[in-house]
């Protein structure tokens, strides 16, 4: 995919340093932006890519396709329903209670 900026520079991921969440969290002030309406959040950064992990980058829409919520009164709801929806999408490996927790723990 043509990008708007490089995954890994500064507008990005920071050369791999920084993925998922914390990519989002620099598109939000937390003193200003709350609450955040999340279509106009996805019309704004939808296109921007946000590195998975160090083989994976998507468009922030991607991951917004699965958030539930119209809007998020703190910058602690946006991240609960960030990583509800990365889970809920299989873009996470990680799960606190495993994938399948009835078989396979964390």
């Amino acid at each position: 995919m043509d990008w708007p900026h490089d995954p890994d520079g500064e507008e990005g991921s920071e050369g791999m340093r920084k993925f998922d969440m914390a990519v989002i969290a620099k598109k939000v002030d937390e003193d200003e932006d709350f609450p955040l309406d999340r279509e106009a959040f996805v019309a704004e950064y939808g296109d921007d890519p946000i590195r998975i992990n160090h083989q994976s980058v998507v468009a922030l829409r991607e991951i917004f396709e699965y958030v539930e919520p119209d809007s998020f009164e703190t910058i602690v709801d946006l991240h609960k329903a960030v990583g509800d929806a990365m889970r809920e999408g299989g873009l996470w490996e990680y799960h606190p209670v495993g994938a399948d927790p009835k078989t396979k723990s964390a």
